[in-house]
């Protein structure tokens, strides 16, 4: 196996992206292998690193169908349902609380007046 290429940051070839930059440009990885990393020293931690792929072996992103919309449809509305009372809170529940705010704190809720 061979080593990747090593470029210190900002200094990377053309030709190669990160994963976000390859979906600004409507492009996905591919199941390409890693091509290269960036590395970005820092002080007292090992170095942030980026990973590469290869801009012209990336494919592109694939098209959303109605089913792929359905489901992330209902998994968001799921997000926002609150388990305890099973209403849509109309903002995505936190998972520090678990419930939605008059739910966690019904001291203060309309409904114990």
């Amino acid at each position: 196996m061979a080593a990747l290429p090593v470029f210190r940051w900002h200094l990377a070839p053309d030709g190669y992206a990160t994963r976000r930059q390859l979906r600004a440009r409507g492009l996905r990885p591919g199941g390409q292998a890693v091509a290269a990393q960036l590395e970005r020293p820092r002080r007292r931690r090992g170095p942030l690193v980026a990973y590469l792929y290869r801009i012209d072996e990336a494919k592109p992103v694939r098209p959303m169908t109605p089913a792929r919309w359905a489901a992330l449809a209902k998994a968001n509305a799921a997000r926002r349902t609150c388990p305890e009372c099973r209403r849509d809170a109309g903002y995505v529940i936190p998972a520090s609380l678990g419930t939605c705010v008059p739910c966690d704190s019904p001291s203060n809720s309309p409904r114990s007046r």
